[in-house]
């Protein structure tokens, strides 16, 4: 929910009618924002006469401006009207529509946008702004009387809310479609505006989502102008940017070919951003944990996930990253195939993606029959970084599954339930689009089993720094467990940290893209592993603060005033002396991999194929 302060866009909108051919586009654009709370529009026109003539010119087009306000009001008696019957007449209208805005309170405005959004009132569009210093909705082309689909390209952020709160509240006035593109591929599962935590009353139809250079969204917009017919968009949110019209929003502008409305407001006057998280949060949470929180037993009943698998028409593809798991991936890919591969037709195909592991751990895989991928060696053409996270973007381009699932290979007590735990919910819930596991983790310490003691990067950093700027999760046991799975749709369309950073990273974008209610855990039971040292923890953490920071600053819930450091002073003894050793730490942000040509390509072969996973399949399984 909004906040009191935050209830509505506008209080009392000012329409001056410059222009009898954009009056109507105008009305519309008032109703819409009635719709958003606003109280009263005011109806005022405005006749501009060349600097080289009397103003007694313009005493005719006065009159013509009366009587096109009379009009107006008459075919909208349903609507809050009040004419200013003084039309004003000035060689420069921006006097006289500043003096408007001040007699009659108003807090909006709505103006038309000339050329290439450079001017307005024959103006800078940029010194208009600045000398209103209220909410403008500028008009710019010829905008359709009832548009059909509204095209809304958001980056999130302040801006962000305010202008989906008012192409939503536009789509319901005319009854159009919305499109929302965050910076991206099309995603073609739209959902509940509400599960993004934006009070809308109703749906947005589809989600573009992406995270790319201006130039990607450009592109990705003009894919898209040919099934839209009006573009809505919102100006810098950047205190920098404040106050101007911005060149990325003048890009985009000019490049897409559509009529375009443009929405801004002074910081101070902003409705909350996308994120806005309201005292009633944590019920929220509460709600979602109770709802969204699954246990692994749920799903014993393999052959009833195969019927949904089947009825659902859909492939799953089980990813199995490693790096020197000599002692346990044996069992784990013996346990795994035994029981949904070869007893039940669960999974389509398993891979190792391998990190350049120095033990026998590739040759014990391969002697199994599992096909082995080298991450170094996937898309050899974009580099390679060291880490898991980069191990997992890269799968997908070798993975092939409409359903992708991940489990660590350094499981000792493997079972199957770690990976059908993970795939029931996504199975039974099309809501549901990516599964985190969680589990009792007991802390190895010499030959006994601490129960619980696990998980201290969890506890101590990672839930902590969630709690306090992504409450959204606070309700996640273990953010950063290494069993997960995802619709592939989802997965190919987010970033990918590459290495301690993924989870944090994956659970973020997943979120700010998809809402909380795509998000959804399951009880594993019990996972023993391998514990890592406290200086390897040392490192983790500082990866991942990293990585949360960078999310912060881009959803402008901190002002990061310089770039934080990637060196990690690290306190070593030697002969029992002290001294610091000094690492570069840092994870590397892959972008979203269908972004990729290459990836885009391979995706395209697939489904020429029917798309028929072609590696990895259970004996006995036809192609």
């Amino acid at each position: 929910m909004t906040s009191p302060n935050h209830s509505r866009m506008a209080s009392r909108v000012l329409l001056p009618i410059l222009s009898i051919r954009k009056a109507q586009s105008g009305l519309a654009l008032a109703e819409a924002l009635i719709k958003m709370g606003a109280e009263h529009i005011v109806l005022a026109g405005l006749v501009s006469v060349g600097r080289d003539q009397p103003l007694s010119r313009g005493a005719y087009r006065a009159r013509s401006r009366r009587r096109v306000l009379a009009r107006l009001a008459a075919q909208r008696p349903d609507l809050p009207l009040t004419v200013d019957s003084h039309v004003r007449v000035s060689h420069q209208p921006l006097d006289d529509l500043l003096a408007l805005v001040h007699e009659h309170t108003c807090d909006t405005v709505i103006l038309e946008l000339g050329g290439k959004g450079e001017r307005v009132l024959d103006l800078p569009a940029d010194e208009v702004i600045a000398r209103l210093g209220c909410r403008v909705i500028f008009q710019w082309g010829s905008l359709p009387e009832k548009p059909q689909r509204i095209l809304v390209p958001s980056r999130g952020g302040a801006h962000a809310g305010h202008t989906l709160r008012f192409a939503e509240a536009l789509g319901s006035a005319v009854g159009a479609e919305i499109t929302v593109v965050h910076a991206g591929s099309v995603f073609n599962g739209g959902h509940e505006v509400e599960d993004v935590q934006l009070e809308f009353d109703t749906a947005v139809t589809r989600e573009v989502n992406l995270r790319g250079t201006l130039t990607e969204l450009i592109e990705t917009l003009e894919d898209e102008q040919a099934e839209h017919d009006l573009l809505v968009i919102g100006t810098p949110a950047h205190p920098a940017a404040q106050g101007k019209l911005g060149d990325r929003t003048r890009a985009i502008l000019n490049s897409v070919g559509l009529p375009a409305i443009v929405v801004h407001a002074p910081l101070e006057l902003l409705a909350p951003p996308v994120r806005y998280i309201s005292p009633a949060f944590t019920v929220n949470v509460d709600k979602w944990f109770a709802e969204n929180t699954f246990d692994a037993d749920e799903f014993r009943d393999l052959g009833r996930l195969v019927d949904l698998k089947r009825a659902q028409n859909v492939t799953i593809s089980l990813g199995l990253p490693a790096l020197n798991e000599e002692a346990t991936i044996g069992k784990v890919i013996t346990t795994v195939r035994e029981a949904l591969m070869e007893r039940c037709p669960l999974l389509d195909e398993m891979v190792v993606i391998d990190s350049s592991s120095t033990d026998r751990t590739v040759e014990i895989a391969e002697s199994l029959g599992v096909p082995v991928h080298r991450h170094p060696d996937i898309l050899p053409e974009l580099g390679s970084y060291r880490g898991k996270g980069e191990a997992l973007w890269k799968s997908l381009h070798v993975l092939s599954g409409d359903i992708v699932a991940w489990i660590d290979t350094d499981i000792v007590n493997i079972h199957p339930r770690f990976v059908y735990g993970l795939l029931g919910p996504l199975l039974m819930s099309a809501r549901v689009k990516y599964v985190k596991g969680f589990y009792r983790r007991p802390l190895r310490v010499g030959d006994k089993l601490q129960a619980g003691a696990g998980g201290r990067v969890t506890e101590l950093v990672v839930r902590p720094l969630l709690n306090l700027y992504f409450p959204e999760l606070s309700g996640l046991v273990q953010p950063l467990s290494g069993e997960y799975a995802g619709r592939r749709e989802v997965l190919e369309r987010v970033p990918f940290f590459s290495g301690y950073a993924v989870e944090t990273g994956l659970l973020i974008d997943i979120l700010s893209h998809y809402g909380l209610a795509a998000i959804a855990q399951v009880d594993l039971k019990e996972r023993v592993h391998h514990n890592q040292p406290l200086e390897a923890l040392s490192k983790m953490s500082f990866v991942i603060i990293q990585a949360l920071l960078s999310r912060l600053d881009e959803h402008q819930l901190v002002d990061m005033l310089y770039e934080p450091s990637r060196s990690m002073k690290l306190v070593s003894e030697d002969n029992g002396r002290l001294h610091l050793d000094i690492e570069e730490l840092e994870d590397v942000e892959r972008p979203p991999i269908s972004a990729v040509p290459a990836y885009r390509t391979r995706r395209r072969e697939l489904r020429r194929n029917g798309g028929r996973l072609a590696v990895g399949r259970a004996r006995g399984q036809q192609e």
